[in-house]
């Protein structure tokens, strides 16, 4: 007697939305304006003007002015300022994912979300839900310290979620704020680098298992997959800081990824039976111009290859978890379909992987 297994539900990317706040700032005047504050604090400190030029960025956006950036600020002043912005931004990007797949607030299951730039008890879930009418019983999972990894590895989560409750809808939410952890008393190298590269964003997405609700040509989401280094908790992260958070980026991360990248994402393509020769296109949150690099050459890529990647860095910035969200919105805008590897790296160190097929 045979038994008919059917196959397992299939999460698929039913909607995928960005948001950015209102303050546009360009390289050059953030450049000028750090270096000014950066020579008012310390007549030893060195010129910061190299780093903001190498980062390859023109444009970043932040829920601040640039102004807000020449006065000293508290932590209790910055975590206000956070909580006001996260929430504005992450329901500006709800609303316009739950647009685009077609659903209500009320049709939303479960609220998976990501942050690692500012502190929110209750949750940023729980504030978005006073702004959209989500139901009373919708299940939330907030999830904290991902860092840069957070992008990849809360679509993974919400995938995971929508796998086990196959009639549900899933919401994830990404928002990072990191230009609020600007430290002007903090002359490190590792400041000055966040400074020319930190900006603010928010992303929404809405996964879901239901063939009702979604398109069959939704991308399909999966496998995924995680995979951190053993004595790497220095690589990067956040200290606690009497003003804030400060920035940790203590190894050279460019070498990392060219060294010790590619096994570990052959090892995980092994695992599904699958081979980079069957990748398509490589949706990757670029750390930083050095870190596109290297990823370029970790995965035999020309130079310029991940363009997606190099035009988010260059119009956005790093805007942490959420980046490589936006470089998934702008490879899915530029149509075709194919299969899809998604690849970040974030605190831990830990490397998170994600296949889409389109």
């Amino acid at each position: 007697m045979s038994l008919n297994h059917a196959p397992p539900p299939v999460p698929r990317l039913a909607a995928l939305a960005t948001a950015t706040p209102p303050f546009d700032l360009a390289q050059e005047a953030v450049a000028r304006r750090a270096g000014a504050i950066f020579a008012a604090e310390s007549s030893g400190v060195q010129r910061p003007s190299p780093i903001y030029r190498n980062a390859r960025i023109e444009h970043r956006q932040a829920c601040v002015p640039l102004e807000w950036f020449d006065e000293t600020h508290g932590f209790a002043e910055r975590n206000g300022l956070f909580l006001e912005h996260a929430t504005a931004l992450l329901s500006e990007a709800a609303g316009r994912a739950l647009a685009e797949a077609g659903l209500g607030a009320d049709e939303i299951d479960t609220i998976v979300t990501v942050c690692s730039s500012g502190i929110a008890t209750p949750g940023l879930d729980a504030r978005v839900m006073e702004t959209l009418g989500f139901r009373r019983d919708v299940q939330r999972l907030p999830v904290f310290g991902l860092g840069c990894a957070g992008g990849v590895i809360g679509l993974a989560r919400a995938a995971a979620m929508a796998r086990a409750a196959p009639d549900s809808h899933v919401l994830l939410l990404v928002v990072e704020l990191c230009s609020l952890t600007f430290r002007r008393q903090d002359h490190s190298k590792s400041n000055m680098v966040a400074t020319a590269l930190f900006g603010d964003g928010a992303a929404a997405a809405v996964i879901t298992c239901r063939t009702d609700t979604v398109s069959p040509a939704a991308p399909r989401l999966g496998p995924w997959g995680e995979h951190t280094w053993p004595g790497s908790l220095d690589v990067m992260g956040w200290e606690v800081a009497d003003d804030g958070l400060k920035v940790v980026f203590s190894r050279d991360i460019p070498t990392l990824v060219r060294d010790d990248l590619r096994p570990v994402v052959d090892a995980f393509m092994a695992r599904h039976k699958l081979r980079l020769a069957d990748i398509d296109e490589y949706v990757c949150h670029p750390g930083g111009a050095k870190v596109v690099d290297a990823l370029e050459d970790c995965f035999d890529l020309d130079r310029g290859a991940l363009g997606h990647a190099r035009d988010t860095l260059r119009d956005h910035g790093n805007m942490s978890a959420a980046t490589v969200l936006f470089v998934l919105r702008a490879s899915l805008d530029a149509g075709g379909g194919g299969r899809r590897l998604m690849t970040t790296l974030g605190p831990g160190f830990t490397a998170a992987m994600l296949v889409i097929d389109a």
